[in-house]
């Protein structure tokens, strides 16, 4: 994407988990991301959000931090680091609520020429996955590293 990213970011050894800290109008909000497997062989769940008093991640709280775009691309930053380690694997994911389903969609919307020649995304529609367009609600995500340029 090309909106500025966190640099100083913890990465496990596995690349399933992945931490930084927002820095913004409202301080300092240490943020995680979270890779794990789901039933599907080679799908994986994406979990993103604020890391609570318990040391869990939060994705329903608004940190309102004045630096969205910033965290979205990190975001991003870090489903390019998984899936260049895990090129067979996918990503899924969705917004804790609607909104944020939206915002998910516009940001990709926004960035899909850039994001298309990286990964191959499918937009979840009635269940059913489908190649993601722009202006199109969509219930969730599906994203695969392309191989080359020769990858559907």
């Amino acid at each position: 994407m090309k909106y500025e990213i966190y640099r100083n970011i913890k990465v496990s050894e596995d690349y399933c988990l992945f931490e930084f800290i927002s820095d913004g109008q409202n301080g300092y909000i240490f943020k995680r991301i979270e890779f794990s497997e789901t039933a599907v062989s080679n799908i994986y769940n994406l979990a993103f959000g604020d890391v609570d008093e318990d040391n869990q991640i939060n994705d329903i709280h608004t940190s309102n931090n004045g630096d969205r775009n910033k965290i979205l691309s990190t975001v991003a930053f870090a489903v390019d680091i998984f899936l260049s380690n895990y090129p067979k694997r996918w990503v899924y994911f969705k917004g804790s609520t609607q909104e944020r389903t939206r915002l998910y969609r516009m940001a990709i919307s926004l960035n899909l020429d850039e994001l298309s020649l990286k990964f191959t995304i499918y937009g979840e529609q009635q269940n059913k996955f489908v190649p993601f367009q722009k202006n199109v609600t969509t219930d969730g995500f599906l994203i695969k590293k392309k191989l080359s340029n020769f990858d559907i």
